[in-house]
């Protein structure tokens, strides 16, 4: 039931190990073409947007979505956060959930 609940942030290098899984992603949209951005998240991401989904070039985004067996993700949701995010703290709150993961998710 965890599992469920439990929602790891991660960038693009960690997609493999959360395949199936549903995580949240931050990263800068660097490209949009139809249902599909491109986002960039310490690495390439592709994600398959919903209907609700309204992002903007440039701007970073949070996605909460599922990890698809091709390593791109479908967006569950989608936060639009404007232009002024600090990644080096999104980069320090993604290690920090993974050098100490018990506390944020549970590990297969």
């Amino acid at each position: 039931m965890a599992d469920n609940l439990s929602t790891p942030r991660i960038t693009s290098s960690y997609l493999d190990a959360f395949t199936s899984k549903t995580v949240r992603i931050v990263g800068r949209v660097t490209q949009l073409r139809g249902d599909t951005a491109t986002v960039d998240a310490d690495g390439v991401v592709t994600a398959h947007l919903n209907r609700d989904s309204h992002l903007a070039v440039g701007n970073a985004v949070e996605l909460v979505c599922k990890v698809n067996a091709d390593l791109s993700v479908k967006v569950l949701r989608s936060t639009d956060m404007g232009g002024g995010v600090d990644f080096n703290a999104v980069a320090a709150v993604v290690d920090a959930t993974h050098r100490y993961k018990e506390i944020f998710y549970a590990a297969d």
